[in-house]
């Protein structure tokens, strides 16, 4: 599945017995890399308590599509993504939000002068 900068969609990760699966949403931080790999940030709906770095996402930060429940992106859990594990895409964050968790992302992890 074709997939780019902002958008959200959601994956199916096997576990490590490799007999079961879990469907995630995550948002698209960077998707040029070889291999038709993307990076990702982990997305969860569990809102009862935020950590420092995590930051809440809903349906008004998107340019078009949404998710079905408001959830929370979890910065400090990015990772490499194969695109063969794309099931579908809920849509694309706008341009101020995803340039903003983008900055917190390197604010974060530390490539960014702040």
């Amino acid at each position: 599945m074709d997939v780019k900068i902002a958008d959200v969609v959601l994956c199916e990760f096997y576990f490590s017995d490799l007999k079961a699966t879990k469907k995630r949403p995550v948002l698209v931080l960077k998707d040029n890399l070889p291999y038709d790999d993307f990076v990702g940030i982990s997305m969860n709906s569990q809102l009862d308590y935020l950590h420092e770095d995590e930051y809440e996402i809903d349906n008004a930060m998107f340019s078009d599509g949404g998710i079905p429940k408001k959830s929370k992106l979890i910065i400090r859990k990015p990772f490499v993504v194969s695109k063969t594990v794309v099931i579908k895409k809920y849509g694309a964050l706008n341009q101020v939000n995803f340039r903003n968790y983008h900055r917190l992302f390197c604010q974060y992890f530390g490539c960014l002068s702040v």
